[in-house]
């Protein structure tokens, strides 16, 4: 096993956000789901991860019940899932140390926020020596607000700001950043051959 999938953050805490009707792919659960099957078919290692800020009160503090997997999808036994507090899915967890044990030198990643957290993770591990396959259709993100705008507008005011960045731009902004020099960009259909 040379491989590895790393699923990203792809938990309920974001279903509770108000943006999260104005997301890039509400069906992110089915393309994890077959990116999962694929890889435990292929006896790959698949890693989950989730995002977690204890103490604060948000939708990412374990105590509220939504730092888990979204509804759908499950982890296999013996899959391992890291908690982290950082962006990236490194700084904050042992992720490094399980890939270096089990001598995965490829990694596939995919989940939520396509710019934040899995650009940040696919980033850092390029500069970590993995070869990296980014896969867009299996990421989802949700509307930026410029950064001057007034903080706690709704949904439809920040999806009317001409300046908002909208979910199209931001995954093409992506794209252009990462290939070629971060990763391999390839869709779920690519990769588990449909």
């Amino acid at each position: 096993m040379q491989r590895a999938l790393v699923v990203i953050d792809v938990q309920e805490s974001f279903r509770q956000r108000p943006n999260w009707a104005a997301t890039s792919n509400p069906e992110i659960v089915k393309q994890v789901r077959l990116l999962t099957e694929t890889f435990r078919a292929s006896g790959d290692l698949v890693v989950w991860v989730l995002h977690t800020e204890p103490g604060t009160g948000t939708v990412f503090d374990p105590a509220l019940g939504f730092v888990r997997l979204m509804d759908g999808l499950d982890v296999a036994p013996g899959e391992p899932v890291l908690r982290k507090t950082s962006h990236n899915a490194f700084t904050t967890t042992n992720l490094q140390q399980l890939l270096t044990s089990e001598g995965i030198r490829e990694l596939t990643v995919c989940g939520i926020r396509t710019e934040q957290c899995v650009e940040t993770t696919t980033r850092l591990a390029s500069d970590l020596g993995y070869q990296v396959t980014f896969v867009t259709d299996a990421t989802a993100t949700t509307p930026i607000e410029h950064r001057d705008a007034p903080p706690g507008r709704p949904l439809d005011e920040i999806l009317a700001d001409p300046r908002t960045l909208g979910v199209d731009e931001i995954i093409r902004r992506t794209e252009y950043a990462l290939a070629g020099r971060f990763a391999t960009i390839r869709t779920v259909a690519e990769l588990v051959g449909g």
